[in-house]
């Protein structure tokens, strides 16, 4: 069954000005998961979603297609993920009479993936066809259950009133189930699912538990990625070297 990479990447940002096409080691933002992408041995095709001529044409550099333009409308701050997904599975579907079924949904964002993890995220789904979704989630270190909130007097109290265990949040972490933080390692939608109803992932998203990874929306977040790339390196930045130097 066809699988196909969606890469959202609009033009507006208010944090960082074209921080989707930021150089970053040599390369814009966007081509380390175009990249990922390409070396994906379960992906078909690779597609970017954006409303930008320069992104486009920086996406089409570097193997990626870019077979439409976003409309503006489902371009601003507060557009909705569902709504640019929806259009670009409406436009294959219109443009080639098919629409693939799996949709890998990897944002720029988050630029240092592993290929193996993101081709075991699409194995997972593929062994569970009743799950509508797929959303990865690093575990927290410390469980928010264990967090205050403050009352109008100034007080701290627990977040679970009804917890019946005297003072349950000095227990030790192993005394609360497992909470994980959904992060853009990986989501991947089905296009019967989404087409054919008012949501987005559903409500059996298989839980895929990603390791913890550099998420970029600040000035600050990309020079963390910066030093990590010139401390520690990464396949990808190399792939990139070796095709596009």
């Amino acid at each position: 069954m066809e699988k196909i990479v969606i890469i959202p990447a609009r033009s507006g940002s208010k944090g960082v000005p074209g921080k989707n096409i930021y150089p970053v080691g040599g390369h814009p933002l966007i081509a380390y998961t175009i990249a990922v992408a390409v070396l994906s041995s379960h992906i078909e095709r690779v597609i970017v979603s954006t409303d930008s001529e320069e992104i486009a044409g920086i996406a089409r550099d570097y193997g990626a297609e870019v077979p439409f333009l976003r409309p503006l409308e489902f371009a601003r701050d507060h557009s909705s993920d569902r709504e640019y997904l929806l259009h670009a599975m409406q436009w294959v579907q219109d443009s080639e009479g098919h629409v693939p079924e799996y949709w890998v949904h990897l944002r720029p964002t988050t630029p240092l993936r592993e290929v193996e993890i993101v081709d075991q995220a699409i194995l997972e789904i593929m062994k569970h066809p009743e799950a509508t979704s797929l959303r990865s989630g690093h575990p927290v270190p410390e469980s928010p259950f264990k967090w205050f909130q403050k009352d109008a007097n100034g007080y701290f109290k627990g977040i679970r009133p009804d917890d019946p265990r005297p003072e349950y949040y000095n227990l030790p972490r192993q005394a609360f189930l497992p909470i994980y933080v959904p992060d853009g390692y990986v989501d991947i939608l089905k296009a019967s699912f989404i087409l054919n109803s008012e949501s987005l992932h559903g409500d059996k998203i298989f839980g895929f538990v990603s390791p913890s990874c550099v998420e970029v929306d600040s000035k600050e977040e990309l020079e963390i990625l910066e030093f990590q790339l010139s401390k520690k390196g990464s396949p990808i930045l190399d792939y990139l070297n070796q095709s596009f130097p």
